[in-house]
């Protein structure tokens, strides 16, 4: 080998750089562990809320060093947030957290262009355009321009003055423009307001206090991916992702100015309410007035408690109050509803026709809600609105509050001034409304404001006051942002998925190391240092990237150390051939890796292509397995090629001593194989035929048990202290939700809920109502005591309750299940194409491509024939696709080991009837079994010792491996075979 000291050089400053980039993570996760102990101790566990007050300690703590030394190696010292930036990365699945996948409202972005047009052609599109979409793999924008020609008709144009060419797109579009002159403005403009999204969101995130988040736009669907690993307080996390921010400031009317309205408002609803809870008794109107207006107690509501809307106010604001009135949090959908009729909305006197009513943000723990009456306008335009807002900070109000300061630019000041003057001399209120939500409405009592300050205050705690503050200096989303997927992982199930990964991990890696020294003797030793080596190197290299080590990526990594066993037991294999050409050790050596080296490179460029595709359509955990997987074999080739052949030519050359490639027990494994493999192809063509009956007529009578991921829907992972009945779960549920699914989950004590409710609203308050409901439902197979926050499962001692919840909308399940199928497809054109140009004959691509479709139909087959019995989870998932993908990898991995191996045989030795294929076949024998048995223990070792989340995505591959293993025998060869021998045969026949 040339350039021995060179390589041995790189080899020496890879690994030093590895260890280098290491070191961070150890010496952080050092630290973090400090922090959260610090945190435990100061912060008992019997105090409220005490999961988010230990996350505040433990930020605040590491805030407090985050400027620190931490860190000194050489000359070069690191503060904590230095060595932070350079630790390995952990995934949500290892670390516990939030991965959320943002729909930007496209709708609402061509309202705000529109500037809220009222053009029924417009408004109709929007509509259909929403309902399409539902079922529709298109971009809205791509359906509402489709919707709009339909409905429109040639009659009103996109570039109409009342649509697009207002005032402030004069620049861009004007009157005279065709629908397809419009389309690309508007088009540029719905990227640009996106754009304008995704940044809003980013500096949101900055400052939330969460390490290395992860933010990136999908496609140009107005999708934005938000992960944020470590992240507990999961309800601040959607809130802060999905508050608008429009923050506005109205003037407000009294109480006694809008109270008589909701009393003659009352008795309209009397003539509209189901007779059974209408009151038989007729109230005195004159009399409520009086009550109202007076601002007596509540008890001088019982006359008025049978009535549909005042028996539902818990207290009427009194006099000059901008509190209209109090009710119940869990009345507030009721009183919309009734406020909201025509007949009511109909019988607002003048002066209250363009009132806004909205709702005061409620205090924390409080069942009360208060009613607010704004003064709107027809447009709905605020006097002021959030967008002079020039810098935000958390600050404390008079009575030591959290609250939230202000500062607005010049023309917000005047206004502001104006504002502030005339609520002193009309001795009125002004609302502080943020994403129509009043937070406060303070009266004004020493004057105008100037100068442009203000300060909102109102049952903030700590965090929401930052939180806000946050928010409103990064600006307002141009758009709602609704969570179309979402997948919530609680610390204590990330910290028993370190242990469980690891531990499969390590029982992984001596299983492979000891066969090794088995199977090869002293040259195994070898192989299992290059082995070590190359581990350090993937975990190096990870933490260099930046990249994010996920559960997946664990079992890639694992995956790798079966790929770099077989490049070298492909080499030793090839050596020991040599050798018994009667080749001298060194000569065979060097002959041994120069042999192999073509059929290493063939198997691992097509499972990497595969990874390739993997990681192109893939999201979150998948990525992170195909990215291990990836740096897996860079760094397996150097490691199998370069390392494992300066230590075998250093023993050999420099301490001149025999090195055997095998022992006692393995000397004559294989040696003299002489098996007929293309006369048994028949045999094999009945069995396989058989298979994929039985498989496809399985698919298409049982299908598969499809997961949330591809139909959409809920599920939450679910740990009781004792082993629970799933059915009997599975059936209270059901009363609950219409329909829900249970399954145990792992130990007897887990169950997987998932349930359809209310699939298609995506709001944050439909997940808390699920989640509540999820708690009564189950409170009583919880231990006595269990509080609604231990049941969310908010952090790594909470051994009970939600241990991890997904969500994904119907539109995203069907946008991954296209990509899932674009990705197979695209696996195997791009496999094809590969093997095609590789051994340049079409009949090589079709037999793999063959024995391809013949393992992923049988995989396939067996999971739907066995889904219903299984002890284990066996959803087609993401994680299903990428253990297919895999599988195909691996398959075409020994198969184009095999095919190197005829095509060199036969290019020596001619074709010879078939006769030189089986001896091609018999050659790699030994590689073939060695190598998939190795594989298959690695992967069993994992599915023993895993976790419940790896089971079904363990056992995919360990059946892909066994039938992939059989089809490069018995499927690949002899298809190759038979279309080889065809043309073979009629081109002897031309030459005759």
């Amino acid at each position: 080998m040339q350039n021995k000291g060179l390589i041995r050089l790189f080899a020496i400053l890879f690994g030093i750089v590895s260890i280098y980039q290491l070191s961070f993570t150890f010496i952080i996760n050092k630290i973090e562990g400090e922090a959260e102990d610090f945190a435990i101790n100061k912060i008992s566990s019997d105090e409220d809320n005490y999961v988010a007050k230990r996350e505040v300690e433990e930020a605040s703590y590491l805030d407090s060093i985050g400027n620190q030394t931490v860190y000194n190696i050489g000359v070069a010292s690191f503060t904590y947030n230095e060595a932070k930036e350079k630790e390995l990365n952990k995934g949500l699945d290892l670390k516990g957290g939030i991965n959320v996948i943002l729909q930007i409202s496209v709708k609402d972005i061509l309202k705000g262009l529109a500037n809220n047009s009222k053009d029924p052609v417009f408004n109709k599109a929007l509509d259909e355009a929403s309902e399409a979409a539902k079922n529709s793999q298109d971009t809205y924008l791509d359906l509402f321009f489709e919707k709009f020609s339909e409905v429109s008709a040639g009659s009103t144009k996109l570039a109409s003055p009342d649509i697009f060419a207002n005032k402030a797109l004069s620049n861009d579009i004007n009157f005279q423009m065709t629908d397809e002159e419009a389309r690309p403005v508007i088009r540029r403009k719905v990227d640009e307001s996106i754009t304008s999204a995704f940044e809003v969101l980013r500096k949101r995130i900055d400052k939330f206090g969460v390490t290395q988040p992860n933010i990136q736009r999908l496609g140009t669907s107005g999708r934005i991916l938000v992960e944020l690993p470590g992240a507990k307080d999961i309800d601040r996390v959607k809130s802060l992702l999905q508050s608008t921010a429009q923050l506005e400031f109205w003037e407000t009317f009294k109480a006694d100015q809008i109270l008589p309205y909701l009393v003659s408002a009352d008795e309209i609803l009397k003539g509209i309410v189901d007779a059974e809870t209408v009151a038989s008794e007729p109230v005195q109107e004159e009399t409520e007035i009086d009550s109202l207006l007076s601002d007596i107690s509540t008890d001088s509501l019982d006359v008025a408690q049978s009535n549909p809307l005042l028996s539902l106010m818990v207290q009427p604001g009194f006099q000059g109050s901008p509190v209209i009135a109090t009710f119940a949090l869990k009345d507030t959908a009721e009183v919309n509803g009734y406020l909201k009729m025509p007949q009511v909305v109909q019988a607002r006197p003048a002066e209250l026709k363009t009132a806004k009513l909205v709702w005061g943000k409620p205090a924390k723990d409080s069942e009360l809600v208060e009613l607010y009456a704004l003064k709107s306008n027809r447009e709905g335009i605020p006097p002021l609105s959030g967008s002079v807002i020039t810098d935000a900070s958390q600050s404390y109000d008079l009575g030591n509050r959290p609250s939230v300061s202000m500062q607005m630019d010049g023309k917000g000041a005047r206004i502001w001034e104006e504002l502030t003057g005339k609520a002193f001399r009309e001795q009125g209120n002004i609302a502080i409304v943020l994403d129509d939500i009043v937070y406060s409405a303070p009266g004004v009592s020493s004057g105008p404001i100037s100068g442009g300050n203000s300060e909102i205050s109102g049952n903030f705690t700590l965090n929401e006051a930052i939180d806000l503050a946050n928010v409103l200096r990064a600006g307002k989303l141009p758009a709602s942002a609704d969570i179309i997927s979402s997948e919530v992982v609680g610390p204590s199930l990330g910290h028993e998925a370190i242990n469980s990964g690891m531990m499969s991990f390590l029982i992984a890696m001596i299983i492979v190391l000891v066969w090794m020294i088995f199977y090869y003797g002293k040259a195994g030793i070898f192989s299992d240092i290059a082995l070590s080596f190359n581990i350090l190197l993937i975990f190096g290299v990870l933490a260099g990237l930046g990249a994010v080590l996920t559960l997946p990526g664990i079992a890639g990594i694992v995956l790798t150390i079966g790929m770099a066993v077989d490049a070298n037991v492909i080499i030793y294999e090839r050596i020991k051939e040599e050798v018994l050409k009667g080749k001298g050790k060194k000569q065979a050596i060097d002959d041994g890796f120069k042999n192999a080296l073509s059929s290493i490179l063939d198997a691992n460029i097509t499972t990497g292509l595969t990874a390739l595709i993997l990681l192109v359509f893939g999201t979150g955990p998948i990525q992170g397995f195909a990215t291990t997987l990836l740096i897996g074999i860079i760094t397996s080739l150097f490691t199998a090629i370069f390392v494992t052949r300066l230590l075998i030519e250093w023993y050999v050359e420099k301490k001149g001593r025999s090195l055997d490639f095998y022992t006692g027990a393995t000397k004559n494994l294989f040696k003299n194989v002489n098996i007929d493999f293309l006369s048994k192809r028949k045999v094999a063509y009945i069995i396989s035929g058989i298979a994929l009956v039985i498989s496809l007529g399985s698919l298409f009578s049982l299908g598969l048990n499809q997961g949330v991921d591809f139909v959409g829907g809920r599920s939450y992972q679910i740990r009781f202290e004792h082993p629970v009945n799933p059915s009997e779960i599975d059936a209270e549920l059901d009363a609950v939700f219409g329909s829900t699914e249970v399954k145990t989950f792992g130990g007897p004590n887990q169950v997987k809920v998932t349930t359809k409710y209310k699939v298609d609203e995506e709001a944050t308050e439909v997940d808390q109502e699920i989640q509540q409901k999820l708690y009564e439902s189950l409170l009583k197979y919880l231990p006595e005591g269990t509080t609604y926050e231990q049941f969310l499962g908010g952090s790594e001692d909470a051994k009970i309750g939600i241990l991890q919840s997904i969500k994904v909308g119907p539109t995203i399940a069907d946008d991954i299940k296209k990509n899932a199928v674009w990705a197979i497809l695209g696996s195997l054109a791009i496999v094809f194409m590969y093997i095609l140009l590789r051994f340049t004959k079409w009949q090589f691509s079709l037999g793999a491509v063959a024995a391809v479709f013949h393992d992923v139909i049988i995989v396939l087959g067996i999971f739907s024939l066995t889904y219903k019995f299984m002890p284990f989870n066996m959803e087609i998932d993401q994680a299903f696709i990428a253990a297919i993908l895999t599988v195909i990898g691996y398959s075409l991995n020994d198969t184009v080991i095999i095919f190197d191996r005829i095509r060199e045989v036969i290019n020596e030795k001619g074709w010879s009837a078939g006769n030189n294929v089986n001896f091609a076949l018999n050659s790699t024998l030994g590689r073939t079994l060695n190598t998939s048995m190795t594989t298959l223990v690695v992967l069993i070792t994992i599915f023993i010792f895993g976790g419940e989340s790896l089971r079904g995505f363990m056992f995919a591959m360990i059946i892909g491996i066994g039938v992939g293993t059989y089809s490069s025998l018995f499927i690949a060869t002899p298809v190759m075979y038979d279309t080889l021998k065809k043309s073979v045969t009629s081109g002897k026949k031309k030459e005759e």
